[in-house]
């Protein structure tokens, strides 16, 4: 009776919470079956909290996600802390982001666990082999909705096939982002003459994504000795600086941690990369892997909360700023080339995955069937997922 009182007492107070339980139980559904790296998880959340909870609009969806492109860490991590920020205030921020990194980091912690005892790591390749037509499907269909949005004008159009093109030829990430901003900035700010007023909010945009200039070592520590608090700089130095995908962690974790301290192994920094590829959540949960192996569990706590803890701060202190930018006639143009530039990359790294996961009749059917499923029958696409991966383990059975 009490209970029911307060309730009715405090709506909005019941509101919140009936809000933060809701983006609790997504984004924990979520960190277990989002496979497939960055860009599938963006897709889910697209599905989910667009289409199918409409949480936000498109528009507002690609704001955010061409925020988070333009600051370090985890891109698919930053939008989860985004979105549950918008929909349960800053107590939404900080659970939507654990509850999509804690399954994926207790999933490597076990599987880290049996590496150290037992000396070898599961093979995923049969799981991936059903997962990954799947998350074909479910990227393209986000992208197609996504586009629809983001492409406003035969100018956009143009600034997305040049950022595809310069993707292709190798041209790093932040620097696509940030010229197909500027392009569009420059346009609007010369054809409406509010350059001046623009500048400023565009450039507050470009500073958060300062910290990619910084050099690895700001926060290196000296010695090559282990210890938790030196282990803990390393990885808040990552989540700190680190733009890209999980090849650019690669090369940030092997020249610090087999070439210069000697840590780790490369067979040892190999296993913990592939043990973040073909777990679900962040791929970042690599440095739960590797804590594990240095440290333990009190070694893998400290690698999971170094190199995620940068993200939220990132987060918390952007995310302010994004309707302000939106506001602006030139800062918003900046965010509108960053927002089609982000879909160019994101298509360019499904075409990469589609050549390695469309392999035979098996995976192209599989694929084809996803895309009709979420298409026409809007099926959940964590569920086609799973589907995905139990067919995968089902075929190599055989």
């Amino acid at each position: 009776m009490s209970d029911r009182s307060d309730a009715s007492a405090h709506p909005g107070l019941f509101q919140g919470r009936a809000a933060l339980l809701e983006v609790a139980l997504l984004f924990l559904r979520l960190g277990f079956t989002a496979f497939g790296g960055p860009a599938a998880h963006i897709a889910m959340m697209e599905d989910e909290v667009v289409r199918r909870r409409r949480w936000v609009t498109r528009e507002e969806f690609l704001d955010l996600l061409g925020a988070t492109n333009l600051i370090p860490g985890p891109n698919s991590t930053e939008l989860a802390i985004h979105l549950g920020h918008r929909r349960a205030g800053w107590p939404g921020l900080v659970v939507a982001g654990a509850c999509f990194i804690l399954p994926a980091t207790f999933i490597v912690g076990a599987i880290a666990w049996a590496y150290v005892r037992f000396g070898s790591r599961p093979q995923g390749e049969a799981l991936l082999y059903g997962v990954k037509p799947v998350i074909i499907a479910v990227v393209l269909q986000a992208l197609w909705g996504l586009a629809r949005s983001a492409v406003k004008t035969r100018l956009l159009g143009a600034v997305a096939v040049a950022a595809v093109v310069a993707s292709i030829f190798g041209v790093n990430e932040l620097l696509v982002l940030a010229c197909a901003g500027a392009a569009m900035a420059l346009w609007r700010g010369t054809t409406r003459a509010v350059l001046r007023g623009g500048q400023k909010a565009a450039s507050t945009v470009l500073v958060a994504g300062a910290p990619a200039a910084w050099h690895l070592s700001v926060f290196a520590p000296a010695a090559a000795s282990f210890s938790l608090a030196k282990l803990f700089l390393f990885f808040a130095k990552v989540g700190s600086v680190l733009y890209g995908s999980g090849y650019v962690l690669l090369a940030f974790l092997r020249a610090d941690l087999v070439e210069r301290w000697g840590w780790l192994t490369e067979g040892q920094l190999l296993d913990a990369v592939a043990v973040g590829q073909v777990t679900p959540g962040p791929v970042f949960t690599t440095a739960t892997f590797i804590g594990y192996v240095l440290g333990g569990p009190s070694g893998a706590a400290v690698a999971t909360v170094g190199i995620f803890l940068p993200a939220f701060v990132f987060v918390a202190l952007s995310g302010p700023l994004i309707p302000r930018i939106r506001r602006s006639a030139v800062a918003g143009a900046f965010l509108d080339g960053v927002n089609v530039a982000s879909l160019a990359l994101m298509a360019v790294v499904t075409w990469e995955l589609g050549r390695g996961a469309l392999v035979d009749a098996w995976t192209v059917g599989l694929a084809a069937l996803s895309a009709v499923l979420l298409l026409r029958f809007r099926v959940n696409s964590a569920w086609l997922v799973l589907g995905g991966g139990a067919l995968g383990l089902l075929l190599a059975a055989r």
